[in-house]
């Protein structure tokens, strides 16, 4: 274990902290003054992107870097692979349906008077993820680390080795809120200007352009904009970068009166867009759960290589 730079909250009649969320995201600083408190729970949804044995790459649980490399005191682990994604759905990382994550939340000790907290190894879009579903099934007592493990592990904060339990919940109820969620029709209805709506992509630049990807079919859903999930972080400490810097990448985007459609690859770099539009007070912002990975498979969808 690690020493720690600030003292944790370990007082089981410490309140409730639902009400101290002021955003969708906090900080360190926040986690470390709240560690403790009665209701919180700590959500570890990390994924890894590891080589596949065949070529490419392959997505792999982060349990075994959570049980064996360490994570925040009290930290549950989220399986974001299987738990909290549909494992029969046509894609990797498809959005579970409510009977599906009720019984994720659950499994994790989450109930409708928690306050959960959400974080990853990687640069925030796994956590952006499970943030985005929580929303999506109607519960906001949610909020993503800002810098996730790694800036917290940077200050020289406390983690610790081994599973931790969940605690017990009396049971989570969803309320879906479709209105969060696009589908391939929509965004086909989008391109043919049929409806009105701004396609904000979250893939790197080079797999923008048809550059670079794993996909059989290379571009991007013409008349995006590109703001890539990687860049919205500092390189030093996987924290968002300031409002100001955020506001620029996003101009495009936020200066459109129409409603935002972010998606990526798989619809996980997709909610970090959305997390920083929600920051920058856009609330009108939904996710396409197919992004590329159904549009490319689908021979007729345009797709467009032009660099941003």
């Amino acid at each position: 274990m690690t020493s720690s730079t600030a003292s944790a909250s370990t007082d089981p009649t410490s309140p409730i902290v639902g009400a101290a969320l002021d955003g969708p995201t906090v900080s360190t600083q926040w986690l470390a003054d709240h560690l403790g408190s009665d209701g919180l729970v700590i959500l570890d949804a990390t994924v890894l992107q590891v080589p596949h044995p065949h070529g490419g790459l392959a997505w792999l649980s982060g349990l075994d870097q959570y049980l064996v490399d360490g994570h925040i005191p009290g930290s549950v682990f989220a399986d974001l692979l299987e738990t909290f994604s549909d494992p029969a759905g046509a894609y990797a990382f498809s959005r579970p349906d409510d009977e599906q994550f009720v019984a994720a939340a659950a499994s994790v000790g989450v109930d409708n008077e928690t306050t959960v907290i959400v974080y990853d190894s990687a640069v925030g879009t796994w956590a952006a993820r499970v943030w985005w579903l929580f929303r999506a099934f109607g519960y906001d007592r949610v909020a993503i680390l800002d810098g996730g493990l790694t800036k917290w592990k940077a200050e020289g904060r406390a983690t610790e080795l081994g599973n931790v339990e969940p605690r017990r919940a009396a049971g989570f109820t969803a309320d879906e809120r479709p209105d969060l969620w696009v589908d391939k029709a929509y965004v086909e209805s989008v391109v043919n200007g049929d409806e009105r709506a701004t396609l904000v992509c979250a893939v790197p630049p080079k797999e923008f352009a048809g550059e670079a990807g794993q996909r059989g079919r290379l571009g991007h859903i013409p008349g995006s904009v590109n703001a890539p999930a990687g860049r919205l972080v500092s390189r030093e400490t996987n924290a968002l970068l300031p409002l100001a810097d955020l506001r620029a990448t996003f101009a495009a985007v936020l200066a459109s009166p129409d409603p935002i459609v972010s998606y990526c690859g798989g619809g996980i770099a997709a909610a970090a867009d959305a997390l920083v539009l929600a920051l920058l007070g856009r609330t009108d912002v939904a996710i396409y759960d197919g992004s590329l990975n159904e549009w490319a498979d689908d021979e007729d969808a345009p797709l467009a290589r032009e660099a941003a």
